[in-house]
């Protein structure tokens, strides 16, 4: 590896880092990063889901008073996303490579389609809060965050986003209180599922590239966490559009 391509590939964990902490969707930028450097793509996917861990843990630090705030909820909310992810990393290693480049590219045209329309989402969401968290409320939060640990578990790439929906339409939390859980929950899910990897299947696994992407995202987790909310929506939302667009047409040609 040269070293124009090992600092692109810090570069876009440090992206990545900084984007999964403020939004989710960091995958979006290191997942397509190494494809474009030759990589295939499962071994691709597995090699960042390690890597971003570290930012995983920055970005959750970073949240850590938000997160004593709700940390009943918090207890509760990471078993659902530890068995999910354990459930999607399992998917990973047992169907083809084939499936894989085959959903990929669809998972990543629904997490743009999210990425897009998140504000109206958010917007919708705020209007239908109540303090009173029902049995049923509290079941059909438990089953989303299972789904999106088998999504994060699987790939990853807006994870995050559907979080945030799904937290916000569930619960009477603030939305740095939600992104709190959110942050948590996702480092569970890629810790669980890079553990899996690592267990299962070593051989998949470029350990130059975990750590470029670890150095990375470890800081973009903290710039993530520090200056998240001073950050363009706008601006984020097309860098990720424009970079999710590149891997769906890098992954189908």
């Amino acid at each position: 590896m040269d070293p124009l391509q090992a600092l692109a590939i810090i570069a876009a964990g440090l992206a990545a880092g900084t984007i999964n902490t403020i939004v989710g969707s960091g995958t979006l930028v290191t997942f397509p990063t190494l494809l474009f450097f030759g990589y295939a793509p499962v071994s691709a996917n597995i090699s960042n889901s390690l890597g971003l861990v570290a930012g995983g843990f920055s970005g959750a630090w970073g949240y850590r008073h938000e997160l004593r705030q709700v940390r009943s909820t918090l207890l509760a909310l990471l078993p659902a996303s530890l068995v999910g992810s354990v459930i999607g990393a399992l998917l990973l290693l047992v169907l083809p490579e084939s499936a894989f480049e085959t959903i990929v590219p669809v998972l990543i045209a629904l997490a743009l389609v999210l990425v897009v329309t998140g504000p109206r989402l958010n917007r919708w969401a705020a209007g239908h809060h109540t303090d009173r968290l029902t049995r049923g409320r509290w079941i059909a939060l438990l089953a989303g965050v299972v789904f999106t640990g088998v999504y994060g578990g699987y790939f990853g790439a807006a994870q995050g986003v559907l979080l945030i929906g799904l937290l916000g339409v569930l619960l009477p939390y603030g939305l740095q209180q939600l992104n709190g859980l959110k942050n948590a929950c996702t480092l569970v899910a890629n810790l669980v599922a890079a553990l899996v990897f690592l267990v299962i299947e070593p051989a998949q696994i470029d350990w130059l590239v975990v750590l470029l992407i670890a150095t990375g995202s470890l800081g973009g987790g903290f710039v993530g966490a520090r200056v998240g909310r001073a950050m363009p929506p706008w601006l984020l939302r097309t860098v990720i559009v424009v970079i999710g667009t590149v891997a769906i047409v890098v992954l189908v040609t």
